[in-house]
């Protein structure tokens, strides 16, 4: 008889808020694609809980992209399908479309020669941008609760962010927090990339590292040296050619690539993945190879959907123990796949605590682990520090209050409030 392994949520969220709060290891965090979309605005780019996310995911993103192009481009792309079934993403074009920039010279493919498709990238880069490029809103946001957290706790390492992401809402959360962050810029009139100090670890644990290991919408080429401009219109230097392992090996995507790996590979490592898909094959390759070198490194990959949807990351976590994949039904932890069910409440304040990261099963809807969700993640981060959550008050209704008319207003994302 079939035997169904069950884990306890409860006991891992207990380790996790210990790690979290007591700033003693080293910790780092991977930010994918999924995590701005959980920041969810109006059409006037106000906060809104059921909004529109801020920056659409890379499906949402293809089809933005490709609409906004010409006609002539969309023939072009359109043609540039290995199969007629299908559904390439926008880092898949721009990677067949840079291909041939490279392969063709002044030979003709689909009516474009080597300039044609050089100048194709750029217009794809370009509309990549206007789309990535939203500034955070004013307000309480994933990204700010996420830095509130870094900048919260005493540190002996650095937290040490690595994103495939364009976008500049990292840099935004931390500006406005006024923390101090490195991400391998050095200057102040046109900021360089300077490996060296990637490679080294000089600064105090109070700077935050912040990698963009496919490059960032304000990036770009000065001579010989990459430079941060500031600019959204900047797009030359995002990099999102998944396929292409010779550009990987060029500066600065060499150093930064080769960070992660020494930040892996160091002994008594965390890495806390979020809104990851696991699509990334050069990424990919940088976690199998350090979890293979070294045992004492652990990846938790908190993932949105069900198990049996994460497959990417399912395969991943049975390869590698030392990876446990977090999803919404289940997770795989120690290579062992399972489904979830909560324990005895370890404390007598902990039903509150795990509200933060269990969403209780009713007669229409199953029980579910929330953290999958960036938001929910960044709540839990920023209240590692509280002993027990209390309901938030309701406020009383006033004449010109709309819940006056006898509808309770909604409580906060996260429906509590810390007590330390």
């Amino acid at each position: 008889m079939a035997t169904t392994t069950l884990h306890n949520p409860d006991r891992y969220m207990v380790d996790l808020r210990q790690i979290l709060s007591q700033g003693r290891k080293r910790v780092g965090l991977l930010i994918g694609a999924g995590a701005p979309t959980a920041v969810k605005v109006d059409d006037k780019g106000q906060l809104k809980d059921d909004g529109k996310p801020l920056i659409p995911d890379v499906a949402r993103l293809t089809d933005a992209v490709v609409n906004a192009l010409p006609a002539a481009d969309q023939g072009v792309i359109a043609k540039l399908k290995t199969k007629p079934d299908e559904n390439p993403n926008i880092e898949a074009i721009l990677t067949r479309v840079r291909r041939l920039a490279q392969a063709i010279a002044s030979e003709k493919v689909h009516g474009l020669d080597a300039t044609g498709y050089t100048s194709l990238a750029e217009r794809i880069c370009q509309e990549i941008g206007s789309k990535v490029g939203e500034r955070l809103p004013d307000g309480q946001t994933p990204f700010t609760e996420l830095i509130s957290w870094i900048g919260g706790t005493h540190r002996d390492h650095p937290v040490e962010i690595f994103t495939p992401n364009y976008d500049l809402l990292i840099e935004e959360a931390f500006e406005r927090a006024r923390l101090p962050y490195f991400d391998g810029f050095t200057g102040a009139h046109m900021p360089f990339f300077d490996p060296v100090s990637v490679s080294g670890d000089k600064l105090p644990p109070r700077w935050s590292r912040l990698w963009k290991i496919h490059g960032s919408l304000g990036w770009d080429v000065h001579g010989d040296s990459i430079i941060r401009t500031g600019l959204r219109t900047a797009t030359k230097l995002i990099y999102p050619d998944h396929l292409k392992y010779d550009e990987v090996t060029r500066q600065p995507y060499s150093s930064l690539f080769e960070h992660l790996r020494q930040f892996l590979i160091t002994p008594d490592t965390l890495l806390i993945c979020s809104g990851f898909s696991f699509f990334d094959a050069h990424i990919c390759a940088v976690l199998d190879e350090a979890l293979a070198a070294n045992t004492h490194t652990a990846i938790f990959a908190f993932q949105y959907q069900n198990l049996d949807k994460e497959t990417l990351a399912t395969k991943f976590a049975m390869n590698r123990p030392n990876l446990s994949v977090y999803a919404r039904d289940g997770a795989v932890i120690f290579g062992v796949p399972g489904q979830w069910q909560p324990g005895q409440p370890p404390t007598d304040d902990w039903e509150s605590i795990r509200q933060t990261f269990w969403q209780a099963g009713t007669s229409k809807d199953p029980a579910q682990f929330l953290l999958g969700d960036f938001a929910k993640l960044a709540r839990f981060f920023s209240l590692t520090q509280a002993s027990k959550m209390i309901p938030a008050p309701t406020p009383a209704p006033t004449p010109a209050d709309p819940s006056a008319s006898g509808t309770a207003p909604s409580p906060p994302a996260g429906g509590a409030h810390a007590k330390s």
